[in-house]
């Protein structure tokens, strides 16, 4: 695929950053609001995936390493996992809360929940990207 035209591509450029924006706004403000981690991460794989269609898939694929999503996969996991295991490491319960709670409604409120959304919110992204990414080089036939 060769990409889309020139009004395409810079209206994709501009619009990805805001989305990538809003879906760390997601996931940051994912135990204040509805959304969170797992929602936070599809849109900011929806971010990359809009560049990618916007681009054309050999652009993409020769750009961007598969290596990276699977790395950023990995990371979010061992994230989400670490902290599950903080609680068991002091001594105490899996998935203590170790953090201060401090007052309701604001951002650093919820001791380690936030922290879970961005292991969830990196997990899910790179994991996303990744499956399109596959996708988009199936689909014309390369071999990586």
């Amino acid at each position: 695929m060769k990409g889309m035209t020139l009004i395409v591509k810079t209206i994709a450029r501009l619009i990805s950053g805001l989305i990538f924006l809003y879906g760390i706004y997601i996931v940051l403000h994912g135990h204040l609001t509805p959304g969170g981690g797992f929602a936070g991460g599809i849109i900011i794989a929806g971010a990359f995936v809009l560049l990618i269609l916007s681009e054309g898939s050999k652009k993409a694929s020769s750009e961007i390493k598969k290596q990276r999503a699977s790395v950023g996969e990995s990371s979010g996991i061992f994230i989400f996992w670490l902290l599950a295991m903080l609680g068991l490491f002091t001594g105490s319960l899996f998935f203590l809360n170790l953090l201060p709670k401090g007052k309701a409604y604001h951002l650093f409120s919820a001791g380690i929940i936030p922290l879970c959304n961005i292991g969830i919110g990196l997990e899910v992204g790179a994991a996303l990207f990744a499956i399109f990414i596959t996708l988009a080089v199936l689909k014309t036939g390369e071999k990586k």
